[in-house]
């Protein structure tokens, strides 16, 4: 019999959780929950590396796909879900996959997890080239699902990257780069949906965010390149070109609309007193780096 992962061991410190009231459940969830950072934080060096050879790719127009099965699929398609509103990038340059599909994302499918085929179709219909970037996301380690996505996606000559809360997990053998918070045990035996889904959380927006960064879609910790696509996102981005550009809401509003609701374009012709046109060039010379132009 094989050895049991640490993400299905006992955690002795909740063994009599089923006797706590309320108010004590909250308290033991919460003093596990507090581990979690501390466990992504000895992970910094492999998630630092990460971010930059994401943003690398992404630079030489390659793409950024997360696979996992459960909690980790449906983590990974909420990060990457969030991309397009947040940093406008293009539909398709951040994608997510959930073993199963669709229907994944609210019902579970258990099986789906052990099902080499469904992985190699999933991979086929994101179908990587070289330039872009595979993360396998799974708990313990092992499901076959995340495994052929990463033995697959290396065939292809793609750089993959694992992560984990099991030290000895098996993906990390396909993994260029391994991230593997160790949280330890689950409050609730077995369940990776607290712990474990909570690193991966901090992890994925560590990743997204972070290659978004590097490649200049924050400017400060404005996210500069935000879609304008509801009233409050509206209001946000003019608040934007008015903090940046040092001028009046209302006017801020008069320069959104002539830059058709770019942000980054807004700031440029506010600040430097350009027309559209020419704060475009501007942008397009800079590498869309608003840094490069506007210096606070």
């Amino acid at each position: 019999m094989s050895s049991l992962a640490l993400t299905e061991k006992r955690n002795p410190d909740t063994i009599n959780i089923d006797l706590m009231d309320s108010y004590q459940i909250a308290r033991t969830i919460n003093n596990e929950d507090k581990k979690v950072a501390l466990a992504v934080e000895t992970q910094l060096n492999p998630i630092s590396k990460a971010i930059e050879t994401i943003a690398r790719a992404f630079l030489q127009g390659g793409r950024l796909a997360y696979f996992g099965a459960g909690t980790s699929g449906r983590l990974g398609v909420l990060d990457a879900s969030e991309c397009w509103p947040t940093f406008g990038v293009e539909h398709g340059m951040v994608c997510g996959y959930i073993a199963g599909g669709d229907r994944a994302l609210r019902f579970s499918i258990e099986n789906a997890e052990d099902s080499a085929d469904l992985a190699r179709q999933d991979l086929q219909n994101f179908n990587p080239t070289p330039k872009d970037i595979i993360v396998g996301i799974s708990a313990g380690g092992g499901p076959r699902y995340v495994l052929t996505i990463l033995e697959e996606a290396q065939k292809r000559g793609c750089q993959t990257i694992g992560i984990s809360s099991n030290p000895e997990a098996r993906l990390q053998q396909f993994a260029d780069i391994f991230i593997n918070p160790v949280v330890g045990e689950e409050t609730i035996t077995g369940s990776s949906r607290m712990k474990s889904g909570t690193a991966q959380k901090m992890i994925l927006n560590m990743l997204s965010t972070g290659a978004m960064i590097r490649i200049g879609k924050v400017y400060q910790n404005y996210m500069i390149d935000l879609r304008l696509v509801n009233e409050k996102l509206i209001d946000r981005g003019r608040r934007f070109v008015s903090e940046i550009a040092g001028i009046p809401y209302n006017k801020a509003a008069e320069f959104l609309t002539a830059a058709d609701n770019n942000v980054k374009t807004a700031c440029v012709m506010a600040a430097q007193n350009l027309s559209r046109s020419e704060a475009e060039q501007q942008l397009q010379a800079a590498g869309g780096i608003l840094r490069k132009i506007i210096k606070p």
